[in-house]
């Protein structure tokens, strides 16, 4: 009989022992009891002996895999995770390994019906950018900063054909899994079968088979979204990190971990290269440019044809409807001419916001701090955040006024208003109401590079990294949404935005046009990104940043409670913010504990602390202590947020 250590994807710090057959190997999955339940877990060391306990050591029900999926890299990965991110061991592992306990014969679709075949010679920046890559040794980290449509994607494909040469392997991450298919097609005419997929829309049975794939091989090209990052490669050589400023690449549960750093860690321990891209940097990104943490690769210009667009800005304060006389003209012009058009607006639903004119009720989430969205097709109130769901009402619900109204408007509302006064256009909307399922994203995206759609609207799934040739206006509904949020990135967010959804014109002509309609047309995040003016809206901010005493000046950890009374909640915190004093020192600061911006989630209220230092290394320890120190009743949840990009 042996013993194994066994972690399970529980928040318990603690590894059990188990007894266990003798051919059980390092790194598989079993199925062992734990209380009354029995669970997955998996095995990180086997013992001949183990030390005596005051408790049974129970037999484990069943081993899963007949081959390890966890290797010796993967696993101090999970390791730094766990510590890094404040959560355990088996939390780390199972945010890691694939769930499935067998693989299935299922067909993974990666293959595209056309290739893409680039037309145009190399610029001289980007042989000079993809130079610098090639023959980096060791480890080395890039950012390939680029306008957009200036070609960083091929960059990325001659580095990558350089280290598959050398057997080395590739991780290739992007934001948004309908960019996955756009990569792949880039890249199936260089790589054919060395192609592997891997990302959170593939069932769990095709995640074993993709991860076990990989594990068996060498010089593969893993291309996928935030997951794909602990895609376990042999002999990695290269990770591309593709529009790194998206929010996306942070995960938002436990473990609360950001790619980037991630895959930053993983290429300093095996010794491989960190190529990342966009056209707009995350404020941290440009500051380690800056300094000179990172090597910066200019890509000034747009590679073929394309040049960047005209951008006009029109004040909707002046202007009656969704849609200024001025982006009405403009689309029509642009049928005439057979081109097509892109509508970006960062709201789903149909109206965002239902209140009543005698008495001011709003209609709010039962359960959050938030706003309903009326959906017409499906006649519901829905919640973006927790679910819940209700019918329209005719009347007040409060004083019963038939005075009532929607305001706001949605992707669903502007798709509407868009087939009333453009009947003769074949439109098609894209958000995560109407693409849920990744074939008709796929149908709709090739649809409209075929040229089968006149007007594509969407939210922020148009404004990634998405190339069609047809494009020739982008009209942005409402520019300044996102600018009131009490958030420190939201300015950041906004130009961001802005500014890629702006390069979808014009990438493979020189009469791109972008028609910006905003209510706040003198604010300087706007005219920025409206003139392209990238290097001042950074030097701006940066200075606000350091005034402010925000990342990237300072590093920050977010501590948030959550329950289901609101008094029980606040005590917890107030108590764990007295732990802390034990502590602390004046190189840390504490911020709340307050009410979170958005103060009730699926009918907990939350309320959160945040902690603010220079040294990471002294704050990170302090806090770490902190939280394993504090003993949280069972209906109390304690969230931890290291390096937040949001603090809603």
């Amino acid at each position: 009989m042996r013993y194994a250590e066994i972690v399970f994807n529980l928040p318990i710090k603690k590894r059990f022992i188990y007894s266990v057959p003798d051919d059980i190997k390092y790194g598989c999955r079993v199925i062992a009891p734990f209380g009354n339940r029995k669970i997955m877990g998996c095995v990180i060391s086997i013992k001949e002996k183990h030390e005596s306990s005051q408790y049974k050591i129970k037999d484990i029900d069943s081993i899963v895999d007949n081959k390890p999926v966890l290797s010796e890299n993967i696993f101090k990965l999970a390791e730094w995770m766990s510590r890094v991110y404040m959560c355990s061991l088996g939390e780390a592992l199972f945010t890691i390994l694939p769930g499935a306990k067998k693989e299935k014969e299922e067909t993974i679709d990666i293959l595209i019906s056309e290739e893409i075949k680039t037309s145009f010679d190399l610029t001289q920046y980007q042989e000079k950018a993809i130079d610098a890559v090639v023959k980096s040794k060791g480890h080395n980290v890039f950012y390939v900063q680029g306008v957009t449509g200036s070609g960083k994607t091929e960059v990325f494909l001659q580095a990558a054909k350089s280290f598959v040469e050398k057997n080395k392997d590739i991780i290739y991450l992007v934001p948004e899994i309908s960019l996955v298919h756009q990569v792949v097609e880039y890249f199936i005419l260089s790589f054919k079968d060395k192609i592997t997929v891997l990302h959170s829309g593939m069932t769990p049975s095709q995640r074993l088979k993709t991860w076990r794939k990989i594990q068996e091989s060498t010089g593969n090209v893993v291309i996928g979204v935030r997951s794909a990052v602990f895609a376990p490669v042999k002999n990695l050589g290269l990770i591309v990190l593709d529009e790194e400023h998206e929010g996306t690449y942070k995960s938002n549960s436990t473990p609360r971990y950001h790619a980037r750093q991630v895959a930053a860690y993983r290429c300093k321990k095996e010794q491989a290269a960190l190529v990342m891209g966009s056209a707009t940097p995350s404020l941290d990104a440009y500051y380690r440019m800056c300094s000179g943490e990172i090597e910066k690769l200019e890509l000034p210009e747009r590679t073929g044809t394309g040049a960047m667009p005209e951008i006009k800005i029109v004040d909707m304060k002046k202007e009656k409807g969704l849609f200024s006389k001025e982006l009405i003209k403009t689309i029509k012009a642009v049928h005439k001419e057979k081109r097509q058009s892109i509508l970006f607006l960062n709201r789903r639903g149909f109206a965002y916001l239902f209140f009543c004119r005698s008495c001011g009720f709003e209609m709010k989430c039962r359960n959050c701090s938030v706003s309903l969205t009326f959906h017409k097709n499906r006649k519901l109130m829905l919640c973006h955040y927790c679910g819940y769901k209700v019918k329209p009402v005719g009347i007040c619900p409060d004083c019963g006024s038939l005075d009532i109204g929607y305001s706001g408007f949605g992707t669903q509302k502007v798709e509407e208003d868009v087939k009333k006064l453009f009947p003769d256009l074949r439109i098609k909307r894209i958000d995560t109401d109407t693409v849920r399922n990744k074939k008709r994203l796929k149908k709709i995206l090739n649809d409209f590079k075929n040229g089968n759609i006149d007007l594509l609207l969407g939210t922020q799934m148009v404004a990634k990294g998405l190339n069609f040739p047809g494009v020739k206006l982008v009209g942005i509904v409402l520019a300044d949404l996102g600018l009131q949020l009490p958030d420190f990135k939201a300015l950041e967010r906004t130009f961001s935005l802005i500014t890629q959804v702006s390069g979808r014109a014009g990438r493979m002509t020189k009469d791109g046009l972008v028609i910006i309609q905003t209510f706040k047309p003198e604010s300087g995040v706007i005219q920025k990104a409206s003139r392209m003016k990238i290097a001042e809206f950074y030097k701006q901010e940066m200075s606000a940043r350091r005034a402010l005493r925000f990342p990237p000046f300072v590093r920050i950890i977010r501590i948030v409670f959550r329950g289901k009374k609101k008094e029980r909640t606040y005590k917890m915190i107030m108590n764990f913010a007295e732990t802390f004093k034990k502590y602390s020192n004046r190189d840390i600061e504490l911020l709340g504990p307050v009410e979170c911006p958005i103060s009730v989630i699926a009918g907990n209220y939350r309320f959160n602390i945040v902690f603010r230092g220079d040294d990471f290394l002294k704050m990170h320890n302090i806090v770490s202590r902190s939280v394993n120190s504090f003993i949280l009743p069972k209906d109390i949840y304690l969230e931890v947020d290291v390096d937040p990009v949001s603090l809603l």
